[in-house]
């Protein structure tokens, strides 16, 4: 019998390893082959699966009463997929970003779990034989903020969950997830408009997966991955893959929500790499045929706004928190702040944010105190990240309250005993807007 911080389980935890179809592989250039451990080993699983699902659709009441792509009549509210590159004339948007992060098992510490992005830092690219003691405390979970290319405007971004399953073949999950996202911040920090094809999030993750694949230290594993390209234009591209994901408030709304891609219950997409071993075997004793690559990955585009929250994390936030909880935690932390103003009109947004969301200049990747004083630094989007991780953390490990994931296993095993959250590593990447007028440039 499985347990989950101290409660009693019946369903069986252990990961199934399934044969995926590989052609067009990157993968079948060398040994490790592009098969994936099909479940993660900290969710409750069964032999007799539910019918595969691809896409879960977002009940509307998660979403503020409106499903993506629906324009009411209020003018602050636009389509979420839009393909309008133009931003307003005499303007440019500013991406604001941090990140929070905690391993299972271990405290959180908001002071010490955060990262700053600062856009003009450069960004080590992979080594062999890396440290695990310089990775953040995220555990399997990773991440990564990089500007584009020489543009400090522009933003790549991304989170991924390294598949817990691997753990009963002697694999870390971790080595998979972080060098992933190694790859893909230097491959956005390097790269070049106009110098082959054009950087898409979905293919910063393919270019993030096929270097991946090509490491000989990684020899296997597997993630899910949720990817994001913000331009300086005020568009988000996103490519998600599996059960990470991404969320966009608005003046105390959800003004959008990513649905998760699984194949069934406990069986999100995710990109892998098997040894050629595990593959005979599984081929031996047959298996579902599943094939996930970044070419399934989902892409949308979204039409950003000055004052908007964009949220990235892994799913051990989705399956503590509802859409609703993340929404209070960042209302209130953007009306506490003055950048979110009560007026006679309604809501609105505060003309500057940079009262709020500004860096001490002594900060870099590493650091989560300034120079002079030793003082931590704090800004408005890092308290978000602290909060929002903070407050999953909480509901992860209480055994009474149900959340996201205790409702799930109840909708597909309702005699199952599972109450409360769900124990697992967290990671949050927050990005807060701010539309800024453009520098006037002088005619010579």
């Amino acid at each position: 019998m499985a347990t989950s911080a101290g409660r009693p389980l019946s369903l069986q935890c252990r990961p199934r390893i399934r044969l995926a179809k590989l052609a067009n592989c990157p993968c079948n250039s060398m040994p490790p082959a592009a098969v994936r451990a099909a479940s993660r080993s900290t969710r409750p699983s069964s032999g007799a699966e539910p019918a595969a699902t691809t896409r879960r659709k977002v009940p509307a009441s998660r979403l503020g009463g409106l499903q993506p792509g629906q324009l009411p009549g209020n003018p602050r509210y636009f389509s979420s997929t839009t393909s309008d590159r133009s931003g307003p004339s005499g303007s440019k948007y500013v991406y604001n970003v941090a990140a929070s992060y905690i391993a299972k098992g271990k405290p959180y510490d908001p002071t010490a779990h955060v990262f700053h992005f600062n856009p003009y830092n450069r960004v080590q690219p992979p080594k062999p034989g890396r440290e695990k003691s310089s990775r953040p405390e995220s555990g399997q979970d990773a991440f990564f903020v990089s500007r584009l290319g020489t543009n400090p405007g522009e933003v790549a971004l991304g989170v991924a969950d390294g598949v817990g399953g691997w753990m009963d073949s002697g694999v870390d999950p971790a080595d998979f997830s972080h060098a992933f996202c190694d790859y893909m911040a230097k491959t956005a920090h390097e790269y070049k408009p106009g110098q082959g094809s054009a950087l898409t999030a979905r293919e910063l993750m393919k270019r993030g997966y096929e270097a991946v694949c090509h490491d000989g230290i990684i020899k296997a594993g597997g993630s899910t991955a949720v990817v994001g390209l913000l331009s300086e234009n005020g568009v988000l591209e996103v490519a998600n893959l599996g059960d990470s994901g991404f969320i966009v408030l608005r003046l105390n709304g959800v003004h959008t929500a990513s649905e998760p891609q699984t194949h069934a219950f406990n069986t999100p997409f995710q990109l892998s790499v098997v040894p050629k071993s595990m593959l005979m075997r599984a081929a031996a004793f047959g298996g579902a045929q599943l094939m996930d690559q970044p070419r399934d990955a989902e892409v949308t585009r979204h039409r950003l706004k000055h004052g908007d929250v964009v949220v990235f994390a892994s799913d051990g936030l989705w399956d503590n928190l509802f859409n609703q909880d993340i929404l209070r935690i960042v209302s209130q932390a953007m009306a506490k702040s003055g950048a979110w103003e009560t007026t006679d009109s309604g809501v609105q947004v505060a003309a500057d944010l940079t009262p709020y969301t500004g860096l001490d200049k002594t900060a870099n990747n590493e650091a989560t105190t300034s120079k002079s004083g030793g003082r931590p630094i704090v800004t408005l989007q890092s308290t978000i990240a602290s909060e929002i991780v903070g407050a999953a953390k909480s509901a992860s490990m209480n055994a009474k309250l149900d959340g996201p994931f205790a409702k799930e296993v109840k909708k597909y095993y309702p005699h199952e005993p599972w109450h409360g959250g769900k124990e697992d590593d967290i990671c949050a990447v927050v990005v807060l807007v701010s539309e800024e007028e453009a520098p006037i440039k002088a005619k010579l």
